[in-house]
């Protein structure tokens, strides 16, 4: 008689595990990116924001124009020292792709540049700040012709949890989307939960969360976080498999594994007493 049931209990768990190993083996829902777009859709993008100065930030900014000699003048020299060589080398003018000299924008987003003196660019986009300077050349009568030259050099966001490749993205652009970063991270793991990606962002001296959903497109378009700031810090969460795989043994009362194990002790029990 207890053969019997505990024969019975082992089939029993047997068979809640092969149930549960077969809806396993089924794609989960939330795996699939904008599950929400179909085919000929149009959506708009309610946050659009171009990146903008920032204190800390390192800015180049060249001047150029007919007169080159004169526009080197409000071009900050390269100044570069080799390892292990003594002495400084100075070179005016344009400097090569791995040596730019940059300006670094101070707390109260001023930066300080030749004859003009002290000049705020803080809160500026990139085509604002060429354009300021441009005219501040101009209205005081420095360079008739100025084309002016902004490039960002540290812009960057933090990528981390459940992607192929966690770290640091750079990116240049005046614009730089979240899926921009989560491209450059590798994409998410398969254990990655895309229905909830953390974004945190410094704004006035706070740092704000925002939440997004990666399978709900219209709610990504509409997140103030679609476009990221320099700085941003984006955290991919593990999904409940993942976090199932951290404990002992990975079993829990909601796994295939724990049902198998009980259906083999069950069996083993049964076959002793048989026996």
């Amino acid at each position: 008689m207890l053969i019997k049931k505990l024969t019975k209990c082992a089939a029993a768990a047997l068979t809640i595990a092969l149930a549960m190993g077969t809806t396993s083996c089924h794609t989960p829902k939330d795996v699939t990116y904008f599950q929400d777009v179909q085919d000929g859709d149009s959506r708009d993008i309610t946050s659009i924001a171009d990146v903008v100065v920032r204190p800390d930030d390192r800015v180049s900014i060249v001047v150029v124009s007919k007169d080159a000699s004169l526009a080197n003048l409000f071009n900050l020299p390269v100044v570069s020292q080799r390892v292990g060589q003594p002495g400084v080398t100075i070179q005016e003018g344009h400097s090569s792709s791995n040596e730019v000299a940059s300006y670094v924008v101070d707390p109260y987003g001023d930066i300080q540049f030749p004859i003009l003196g002290t000049t705020h660019i803080g809160g500026m986009r990139r085509s604002e700040v060429a354009e300021y300077i441009q005219k501040e050349l101009i209205n005081r009568n420095l360079v008739k012709d100025p084309v002016v030259i902004v490039d960002f050099l540290n812009h960057g966001v933090s990528v981390l949890g459940e992607v192929s490749r966690p770290g640091r993205i750079t990116f240049d652009r005046d614009r730089f989307t979240l899926l921009d970063a989560i491209a450059g991270a590798g994409d998410l793991t398969i254990q990655g939960k895309r229905t909830d990606v953390l974004v945190l962002r410094n704004e006035n001296g706070k740092q704000t969360a925002h939440r997004v959903d990666l399978t709900d497109s219209q709610s990504l378009l509409n997140s103030p976080v679609y476009y990221l700031q320099q700085d941003d810090v984006v955290v991919v969460s593990p999904n409940d498999v993942r976090k199932r795989q951290t404990t002992a043994n990975g079993s829990t009362p909601l796994t295939p594994g724990f049902w198998i194990s009980i259906a083999s002790l069950l069996t083993t029990v049964a076959v002793l007493i048989w026996k």
